[in-house]
């Protein structure tokens, strides 16, 4: 039981991470009353702030692979 345990509090915690994520710098998302009020907003800055956040700036220079040596081992030829 342990071993399901500690996998739903693992899914548990990223599904509470990417909710707070979008409440809290979500461009799109408004919380309080006076900015839904506003309409359509024009921060294109801030929305490309939120979607080019640093982790897929780090995966954008690796190799879209899962295992690169061991698929360079088996796949190019010596």
């Amino acid at each position: 039981v342990y071993p399901l345990l500690a996998a739903m509090g693992f899914v548990g915690s990223l599904c509470t991470f990417q909710l707070a994520r979008n409440i809290f710098t979500n461009p799109e998302v408004r919380v309080n009353k006076d900015h839904r009020a506003s309409g359509v907003l024009e921060n294109f800055e801030e929305g490309e702030k939120y979607a080019e956040h640093g982790l897929r700036r780090f995966l954008r220079t690796r190799p879209p692979q899962i295992m690169p040596a061991i698929n360079n081992f088996f796949s190019d030829p010596k």
